[in-house]
């Protein structure tokens, strides 16, 4: 009877109907699923741009055809397509079809720069430029004011061109030179904008330092001499920025991309490149606009998934406060090494009545809040909506960056459901110069302080804030999980996340953090099927390796956008 009963189940398993070839089939990796019921698995079978099977090698097999696209992985480690919580779309683009100053050494560095970039522009063109920060320097400027160089010698050496640079924090802070401050209208006289400073010198002169919202002076400036160009010439330029940031992307492993801001026009850009196939990655954004924007066009604007899965617009995005490096986030108390507390960029008010907005339009809300006084009058503000609407459940609202946070404030996060979207690399890029802004005690306490937020139960996304960092997670999870500044030091490395934590910051907790916990963050059947290979295991290469890590492909929707070089 044995014998006969085995032939019968030989002839039952191969007459079992195989199942319907997938487009794509992984096989021979290290598959990190991020989902508990199966943690690990060698293959991945992909149909029409979902997950269709995940298993052994032999358990795959059965979905490969002919027309098949079969990736052999040779062991490599694979996870769900990584989320970058928090960057800025056209920011990267721009910043990388500009002057790039994050390499500089010193203020005489990037004036030679300057002076080698309006070499090969016609005179009364603008130059761009972004990414320098004074404490990376090898030695600080002179002269000097609160840190900061003085415009001098740039308007010297570049005096038929108005500069303008933005400082590493992006648009907190930037220098611009003595053409481009006659561009923008700032004298002497000329009084500092709500939210911002014309940083002077001692006899009450501009130096060319603009913080905060004075910014958009001379941003607005640029803005009226590009207002001969047509709205077509206006459009190709975005559209090269969007090509360029989603290149970028794809080639360090990035699926998802929240981006922290864009206007209403700038979104239906998206919503154009994307219905044109030609976005790659998935965008998810964040609406920051004018009030009256807002109010008018959100309603129309809520997007899920729209041109299969590509775009998504469902929150809003505000800031309430500047950045730290520039003396711009705002404290409960003063700055150890400078005057006041830093400043208010939007009146609480206008964000509370933009919040109101937001929950009656069904909108998440993001606010930028670095310092802690920022940070507890973000929550207070939430809390009060949330007491407001109490029908109103999971809204999953934001604070991006939590960068400094009073010890009281930590479980309130959970509490309140609201969650932390910060940047690893910020620990460690800002790490070397954030105790000479706050003091050794509140940097211990308050700077960065991952490990607090998760052991109370907050969600922590993870992200770059781009082009203010590389867009590249080795480096971001290499600082979540190490600590570890650029001299070797560790900063307080009591605050870090295991190998697993970072991992999920960048899958399940970014997808949640999206409302998207549905289509991304595991790869479970079902789900999309996007998918990042690294060469060696995140959850286990040794600690000084971890830098050493590429991106083999990057998977969205099935397809494989990213290939890595021989």
């Amino acid at each position: 009877m044995r014998p006969l009963i085995a032939a019968v189940l030989i002839l039952a398993a191969s007459c079992a109907p195989r199942p319907e070839p997938a487009d794509l089939v992984l096989r021979h990796g290290t598959i990190a699923t991020m989902d508990p019921s199966h943690p690990q698995v060698e293959a991945l079978a992909a149909r029409g741009g979902r997950i269709v099977a995940v298993g052994s090698d032999s358990e795959i097999e059965a979905f490969v055809s002919p027309a098949t696209e079969v990736v052999d992985l040779a062991g490599a480690f694979a996870t769900p397509g990584l989320i970058e919580s928090h960057a800025h779309f056209l920011g990267l683009g721009r910043a990388r079809l500009n002057l790039d100053l994050t390499k500089a050494r010193s203020w005489d560095e990037v004036v030679a720069r300057v002076a080698e970039e309006a070499g090969r522009r016609p005179p009364g063109t603008w130059i761009l430029g972004w990414g320098w920060h004074q404490e990376k320097w090898d030695s600080p400027p002179v002269p000097s004011v609160e840190g900061y160089p003085v415009h001098d010698a740039l308007s010297r050496t570049v005096p038929d061109h108005p500069v303008l640079l933005k400082h590493a924090s992006g648009g907190h802070g930037a220098i611009v030179n003595a053409r481009a401050m006659q561009a923008a209208g700032i004298g002497p006289q000329t009084p500092d904008p709500p939210g911002g400073t014309i940083v002077r010198d001692e006899r009450g002169m501009p130096t060319g330092m603009l913080r905060e919202s004075a910014y958009d002076l001379a941003r607005a400036a640029m803005d009226r001499a590009d207002a001969d160009r047509t709205p077509a010439e206006r459009e190709a330029d975005l559209r090269r920025e969007i090509e360029v940031a989603s290149r970028e992307c794809l080639s360090k492993g990035i699926t998802t991309f929240h981006d922290a801001h864009a206007t209403i026009d700038e979104i239906d850009l998206f919503r154009k490149v994307a219905e044109e196939g030609k976005l790659g990655l998935r965008l998810w954004v964040m609406a920051l606009d004018t009030p009256e924007r807002l109010r008018e066009l959100l309603p129309s604007h809520r997007w899920i998934g729209v041109a299969d899965g590509h775009l998504t617009v469902r929150s809003v995005k505000q800031q309430i406060d500047g950045a730290l490096g520039s003396h711009g986030a705002w404290l409960l108390e003063p700055y150890a090494d400078h005057e006041g507390t830093g400043l208010v960029t939007t009146p609480v008010a206008e964000i509370e009545a933009v919040a109101r907005l937001a929950i009656a339009q069904g909108f998440q809300l993001c606010v930028h809040a670095i310092g802690d006084r920022a940070n507890r009058e973000t929550l207070d503000l939430y809390e009060r909506v949330f007491r407001e609407n109490p029908d109103k459940k999971d809204l999953r609202w934001r604070i991006e960056h939590a960068q400094i946070l009073a010890p009281g404030d930590v479980p309130r996060f959970a509490k309140l459901g609201v969650l932390a979207a910060m940047q690893g690399i910020h620990c460690t890029s800002d790490g070397p110069w954030v105790p000479k802004r706050l003091g050794d005690e509140r940097a211990r306490t308050e700077a960065y302080v991952w490990r607090d937020l998760l052991d109370a139960g907050a969600v922590i996304s993870n992200g770059t804030d781009a082009p203010i960092e590389d867009v590249d997670p080795i480096p971001n999870i290499h600082a979540s999980v190490t600590r570890r500044m650029g001299d070797g030091r560790a900063f307080y490395p009591e605050q870090r996340m295991s190998r697993e934590e970072a991992l999920r910051s960048y899958t399940v907790a970014g997808a949640y953090a999206g409302f998207e916990e549905d289509l991304k963050g595991t790869l479970t059947p079902g789900k999309l099927a996007d998918v990042t290979v690294f060469s060696r295991d995140l959850r286990s290469v040794p600690d000084d390796e971890i830098l050493g890590i590429g991106v083999l492909y990057t998977i969205v929707g099935g397809k494989v956008l990213h290939r890595a070089g021989p």
